[in-house]
């Protein structure tokens, strides 16, 4: 299943979920999101899936995934398709 990166902003908590908004910039499209998990995980950075704690508005299937870069956490999100 193709996934193509997508630019969020988030907008608050609901449900107890943190709701992300598409800013409509969409990043490479990837003939499947594991192809990005395992590259991340072959250059030892470990990533998180955090799916499950979030909610983007407007796509029905999405893949949210953290990693720390540096001091910070940097969240990347696939639209499904």
């Amino acid at each position: 299943m193709p996934a193509t990166e997508i630019k969020v902003t988030a907008a608050g908590v609901v449900a107890g979920k943190e709701l992300l908004i598409p800013t409509g910039e969409q990043g490479n499209t990837l003939p499947h999101v594991q192809d990005w998990v395992t590259s991340r995980l072959k250059a030892r950075s470990p990533v998180k899936d955090v799916s499950a704690a979030v909610l983007v508005k407007g796509i029905k299937q999405w893949a949210a995934y953290e990693e720390r870069v540096g001091s910070r956490k940097v969240r990347t999100v696939f639209k499904i398709t």
